[in-house]
């Protein structure tokens, strides 16, 4: 798998924040064939930042309901992978730069 296809983009949320902050931890959306390593390395090349420690978790999907004109429209949302990334001591990585 190429690097550039291993990380879909950041996730800016108030807990990830709060994580950046305290812990040196970033989370990332990845592409759920990608392992450990090759995120590691992906983020290692793209931010230059030593990587500590790679946590991974599935999210599974969910059941969505709304009601419409048309009546009640169903989907389901679905599945990603997030990845936890923790960098080493005074290194942080600007998600924000690109904004």
């Amino acid at each position: 798998m190429k690097l550039s296809e291993v990380l879909v983009k950041p996730i800016l949320t108030e807990k990830a924040n709060s994580q950046q902050e305290k812990l040196r931890r970033y989370a990332f959306r990845v592409n759920r064939k990608a392992n450990k390593l090759e995120i590691k390395k992906a983020v290692e090349d793209f931010y230059g930042v030593t990587v500590v420690n790679v946590n991974t978790s599935v999210v599974p999907g969910k059941n969505k309901t709304r009601f419409t004109k048309a009546g009640y429209v169903q989907g389901r949302k679905p599945a990603f992978k997030k990845a936890l990334i923790t960098v080493a001591d005074g290194e942080s990585i600007d998600l924000y730069a690109a904004i």
